[in-house]
């Protein structure tokens, strides 16, 4: 797909995305094969291109932190911390989700990440549609995507591809938030700063208290 405008660009990938179709995005990290996330028949097209096993969890893209939190059971003032500091950017935040939730994302089905990625195009696309399932656009093993043309060879032809130009190559970082917090992927955000953001603030004049 030529660069266009925002809104032209969404209107062809709500329509290929209709009907468990799968398409690829640029994204703030690496380009991404997407599905609608409530569309089962779109995740498993999504996971026959990659060739990738079905116990590999899938994260979500979402249009904003409101938009995930209808995804997680509940309330988190830590979460609530990361997502006002890193998002939208390269942050993927997995935590217990929402009673009721039973869209097929491959691993645990109690638990979701997601991430609101620093990218117009797909925040713009995940509003009009909903969440997105996506996953780096290679198959499974390879090294992600980093450019548009790289994309067709390993996943089909056939695939509606959203040019983005050459990417910055470097995944999120990936946060296991259900049992305190855990690193399960170094990203491009650090651990450190991370961290930092995760603690509770420190009450001014309490010492000795």
């Amino acid at each position: 797909m030529p660069s266009r405008p925002i809104s032209a660009a969404v209107d062809a990938l709500t329509d290929r995305l209709a009907d468990g179709g799968v398409v690829v995005l640029p994204t703030d990290t690496v380009y991404g094969i997407a599905a609608r996330a409530a569309d089962a028949d779109g995740v498993a097209e999504l996971y026959r291109r990659k060739g990738r096993d079905p116990d590999v969890p899938t994260a979500v893209l979402v249009a904003d932190p409101q938009q995930a939190e209808r995804l997680w059971s509940g309330p988190s003032p830590a979460r609530d911390r990361l997502t006002s500091r890193f998002w939208p950017g390269p942050l993927t935040l997995v935590d217990r989700r929402a009673a009721g939730l039973a869209w097929d994302l491959g691993g645990d089905p109690s638990s979701l990440g997601a991430r609101c990625p620093d990218h117009a195009l797909v925040r713009a696309l995940a509003a009009r549609v909903g969440p997105l399932a996506v996953s780096s656009a290679n198959r499974s093993g390879d090294p992600p995507a980093v450019r548009a043309d790289a994309v067709a060879a390993a996943l089909g032809e056939d695939l509606l591809v959203a040019d983005g130009g050459r990417l910055e190559g470097r995944p999120s970082t990936v946060v296991d938030l259900r049992d305190g917090f855990h690193v399960l992927r170094v990203g491009a955000a650090t651990e450190a700063e991370l961290r930092a953001a995760w603690r509770p603030p420190t009450m001014s004049g309490t010492e000795g208290k």
